[in-house]
């Protein structure tokens, strides 16, 4: 837990700035609750956070917040969902999956998209030596990248041949995570495997065996070969090169360019109750954001020793920059230039889209989680009842009047829906105000009116 010991004096303080202002709305701003206590997984997408305390802006606000690691994703849900966290860094997917009650069933809204990309898909020596042969390289001897899944096909049939599953990992069924690695090796031709009401393992007919474990433990159950690979945040991905017991292969931002990663939930009905703290809370994440990306990224190594710390995410200042600073290795001694990598807030990173959380629901319908056929109209409500967009701009526009964001640095006239793209590992194109059309472009997937039935496919 981070010490907040000196909240009495900066409250003090905070007033005395408040009634000392003669304009700017923060000072309008009736804050139903002042002192916070919110949550985060140690990974450097918690970055946010991390920065808005350091940096003053939470105290601007006139809010007094304690930040706390969690063990896991679950509890993190859990612990807002009780009431004993006010809010934290989430999956983009578990106010979706618990909103539509998928696990755990209860209302949580998000008005803050915390990042896009920042995930790579990491494979053991072993499955390295065994692809890197067939890889292609450049005219410098340099292994042309993005790798696709479908090398890995020779080697989950020798697994086989030889007895053995071929395990893979991912944080949490309704993760980022999850949805990529499946996209990955669907993209090859690997099935990932089924969900169903009755069998909530993910395997079913699946080629790999996926499963969670908690990201910091990912090298760790890398080394000691119960996996061959993940698909993690960062710094996992770093530090498997830094212990030397894996290789990333691809990043997100190969799978899907730009893609949202994680995001701020709270329950609705914390949300209701207080609505002007939620704003500041918002206001205070937005300036972070911007603070991270400003002036092309010059903050990052200051933003990299803040995370170092452990009672953020605790790794090697190195491990961190090396993906927050526009840099990624893939392998030892290959690092190339990603600037992408990490984004806080450029491309309107911190919007809440309402496409964004359609993506999500198709995937979930894709691998069985949604078990049956839902109508186009049904995604775009389940996206507008979690998501709101409306709450973000309310933020910004705040923070606009006060002289500290620009007009330009928000989508004001935006529907909710980012233009269709085809900016994904297998070219198929996004439109997420046809997701059934959608869901039919793939070929290893439920669509239609398909489900899972006794394992095997049934319907059309």
């Amino acid at each position: 837990m981070i010490d907040v010991s000196r909240r009495r004096t900066l409250r003090a303080a905070a007033v005395a700035m408040l009634l000392m202002a003669t304009a700017g709305h923060a000072a309008e701003l009736k804050l139903e609750k002042e002192e916070l206590k919110l949550g985060f997984i140690k990974l450097t997408d918690m970055a946010p956070l991390a920065i808005a305390y350091e940096k003053g802006f939470f105290e601007d606000e006139g809010l007094y917040v304690t930040l706390e690691p969690q063990a896991n994703w679950k509890v993190i849900l859990d612990r807002v969902i009780t009431g004993e966290l006010d809010g934290a860094h989430m999956l983009a997917g578990q106010p979706l999956g618990a909103t539509i009650g998928f696990g755990t069933k209860a209302d949580i809204v998000t008005a803050f998209s915390m990042d896009l990309n920042g995930n790579a898909i990491t494979l053991s020596n072993e499955v390295w030596n065994m692809i890197k042969p067939n890889l292609p390289t450049d005219a410098n001897g340099k292994i042309v990248h993005p790798i696709k899944a479908d090398v890995l096909k020779p080697v989950i049939e020798k697994f086989r041949s030889n007895g053995k599953t071929f395990n893979m990992a991912m944080v949490f069924p309704v993760s980022t995570h999850n949805y990529e690695l499946r996209y990955w090796l669907a993209a090859g031709g690997i099935h990932p495997g089924f969900y169903s009401p009755t069998d909530v393992s993910g395997q079913i007919k699946a080629d790999v065996l996926l499963s969670v474990t908690p990201p910091p433990q990912m090298p760790a159950t890398l080394e000691a070969g119960t996996i061959s690979g993940y698909c993690v945040g960062e710094p996992w991905n770093q530090q498997a090169i830094f212990k030397g017991v894996g290789v990333p292969v691809i990043t997100d931002y190969e799978i899907w360019k730009n893609n949202p990663e994680k995001v701020f939930g709270v329950t609705k009905a914390w949300a209701e109750k207080h609505p002007n703290t939620h704003l500041a809370l918002i206001k205070a994440l937005i300036r972070a954001g911007m603070w991270l990306d400003e002036n092309n990224g010059a903050n990052r190594k200051e933003a990299a020793r803040i995370l170092s710390k452990s009672q953020y995410v605790g790794a090697d200042y190195q491990v961190i920059a090396n993906s927050m600073t526009g840099t990624f290795e893939y392998a030892k001694g290959d690092k190339r230039e990603l600037p992408d990598f990490n984004v806080f807030f450029r491309y309107f990173a911190t919007y809440p889209y309402y496409s964004d959380a359609i993506w999500y629901l198709t995937q979930m319908r894709r691998w069985g989680q949604i078990p049956e056929g839902k109508p186009d109209e049904w995604y775009a409500q389940v996206a507008k009842q979690v998501y709101r967009p409306d709450i973000y701009l309310k933020a910004a526009k705040l923070l606009v009047e006060e002289g500290k964001a620009k007009q330009e640095d928000f989508p004001w006239t935006s529907d909710g829906y980012r233009s269709p793209t085809k900016d994904f590992i297998d070219g198929i194109e996004f439109d997420a105000r046809k997701p059934n059309a959608y869901l039919e472009k793939f070929s290893i997937g439920l669509k239609g009116m398909q489900k899972i039935e006794g394992g095997d496919v049934v319907g059309k």
